[in-house]
């Protein structure tokens, strides 16, 4: 059995790194920070700012491996109530984002116009440390929190290899399943009842 906890505060810098180590390679990453010199540093401290917020609303789990360290996180929004704001989000994004903001910005617009409205709990990020993918860590994490709700689940998949492994878990493809950032990179929309 998966040993899985919550997240510390002080943990949290560490969820970034995982979750942006994990996604580096991920088109979604390319496309909000074109230059690869950038890309892990600025997205590193978008997942941590994320990470922060859904600490304080939501939940941030994690995995650790034989040694101690961050093998696979999943952070939680919970939407069935009103999401606390984060405080001053738009100077800490510009801040972190520095020339990539306008890419920034069309990724916050893509998916509030697409977020659902009915109350539902909300997986900004299911990441494993690449080290222990094909463990079933992130399937464990989904299941530690869906067995502990009794409301539906909403995430936006990144590549159909996702797709697949969320369809496993229960989840459906919702209308329109597709929706795309500027320059064409896609998010997939999915929903467990």
């Amino acid at each position: 059995m998966t040993a899985i906890r919550s997240a510390t505060a002080a943990e949290i810098p560490a969820v970034g790194r995982l979750i942006g180590q994990s996604f580096d390679h991920l088109p979604q990453n390319r496309s909000l920070v074109p230059d690869e010199g950038e890309r892990l540093a600025v997205m590193t401290a978008f997942f941590r700012l994320l990470s922060e917020s859904a600490h304080e609303g939501g939940a941030v789990d994690v995995v650790e491996d034989a040694s101690g360290r961050l093998a696979a996180t999943a952070v939680w929004f919970d939407r069935t109530r009103d999401l606390p704001e984060i405080p001053a989000y738009e100077e800490r994004l510009g801040a972190l984002a520095g020339r990539w903001m306008p890419q920034f910005e069309a990724l916050d617009e893509l998916l509030e116009k697409h977020h659902p409205q009915e109350p539902h709990w909300h997986l900004a990020f299911l990441a494993v440390d690449p080290a222990h993918q094909g463990a079933g860590l992130g399937s464990a994490l989904m299941r530690h929190t869906h067995d502990r709700l009794d409301v539906p689940t909403y995430l936006e998949a990144t590549n159909a290899d996702n797709v697949r492994l969320y369809r496993r878990r229960g989840y459906t493809d919702m209308s329109p399943f597709d929706i795309r950032l500027p320059d064409g990179t896609p998010f997939f929309r999915m929903w467990r009842p």
